[in-house]
Parts: structure tokens; C-alpha cells; sequence
């Protein structure tokens, strides 16, 4: 099926171009869930190994991440900023990068393998984008956890899942980074005004 596929890419490229910060968590819900779907959809019967996997997806990625990101976003007491700067450059880039990461896979895959591929290559491609035009931290948080589910995605290429050993260091590493960058994207920096209000009155 490729409804999930859809869901997916469309969970990265709308935030990208049209959401806040804040609304982010959700759309990293988006995704787990829509990652998920996709890992299922693609099994003749759900194996132990697969109900693993998308308790897994659901509960680290769809619950525990997009919590942990909302709470230090709400920590930092920013003004609720756009994901990626909104002007003609970087959307003509976003864009670009888009269409090349679809025509990467096209030529040698089947048309599912190919359009799973342009997904995950999409994500990272938009992600790197937004790690190289937006230096807020919890912007840079989110393109990296973007990253990391176009990983897991990748999985749905492989003609085997893979082994156990791999699926808990993936998703360690992935709680890890969750817990530890939204740690420090709520810590605020020694000096730094509570309120940005009552900064900008100080400053003036």
C-alpha cells in the first residue's frame, strides 16, 4: 500500500513548509503512525518480530518523542517560529531536493520500492535542509528525529527485517536521542530572561 507512504512524506514536507515549532510533536506522531502502517501493511501475517516492531513504533516514537519534544519546546518559552525560513530560496531548494530524492530511486526499483525510496530520501534530503537554515535548537532536534524515522522507513526496502540486536540498538538510539536533545533544547542558557517579554523590555 502506499496510502501510509503518503501520509508519511506528507508529515514531513507540510510542517516543513507551512507549520510552527509547536506543532511539530504532532506531526512526529504523524509519521510513527503512518511507519507503522507501512511496516504492517507489508507482512503476510504479524509475526512476533513484527508486533515487537510496531509496539515499538507506536510507543517510542509515536508517544515518548513527540511528549518529550512538546515539554522542552514549552521549556524554552520561544516565540513559536517557522520550521524552515519561509522565502523563495529555501522553498525552490526544499522543492528541488524533493524531486531529485524520487528520481534517485526511480530507474532501478520496482514502482513501490522506488516510491519508498524517494520517500526516505525526500525526508533526509528536507531534514538536511532544515539542519543548514534554522539553527534554533528545537528545530535542529526535530530534523535529526525526521532522519531517523526515514532509517526506519528505509527497513521496508530489505527483502528480511532486521535481526533483534539491530531493531533495539535503532530504537535505543532513538529514545536517546529524544531524551538527551530535548533535554537540552529545555535547558536555558545561564543569564537567559524567563520571559523573552520582559528581556526585550530590559534590552530597550
Amino acid at each position: 500500500m502506499t496510502l501510509p507512504l503518503v501520509i508519511f512524506l506528507a508529515a514531513t514536507v507540510v510542517p516543513v513548509f507551512f507549520s510552527k515549532i509547536q506543532s511539530i510533536p504532532v506531526w512526529l506522531a504523524v509519521q510513527a503512525l503512518a511507519l507503522g502502517w507501512s511496516g504492517t501493511s507489508q507482512q503476510a501475517q504479524l509475526s512476533p518480530h513484527v508486533l515487537v516492531a510496531l509496539l515499538e513504533v507506536l510507543v517510542v516514537r509515536g508517544a515518548v518523542a513527540p511528549l518529550l519534544l512538546r515539554r522542552a519546546i514549552r521549556l524554552r518559552i520561544e516565540p513559536n517560529m517557522d520550521l524552515m525560513p519561509s522565502n523563495l530560496f529555501t522553498w525552490a531548494t526544499a522543492v528541488a531536493l524533493i524531486v531529485l530524492a524520487f528520481e534517485f530511486g526511480a530507474p532501478a526499483m520496482s514502482d513501490r520500492q522506488a516510491f519508498t525510496l524517494g520517500v526516505v530520501g525526500a525526508t533526509v534530503a528536507v531534514a538536511l535542509l532544515v539542519l543548514a537554515t534554522n539553527n534554533s535548537p528545537p528545530a535542529q532536534l526535530v530534523a535529526v528525529l525526521f532522519m531517523e524515522n526515514a532509517l526506519a522507513l528505509f527497513e521496508s526496502l530489505l527483502p528480511e527485517p532486521w535481526p533483534w540486536p539491530v531493531h533495539a540498538t535503532l530504537s535505543a538510539i532513538y529514545l536517546l536521542t529524544a531524551g538527551v536533545g530535548s533535554w537540552l533544547v529545555g535547558v536555558r542558557e545561564p543569564g537567559e530572561a524567563d520571559d523573552p517579554l520582559h528581556a526585550a523590555e530590559e534590552r530597550t
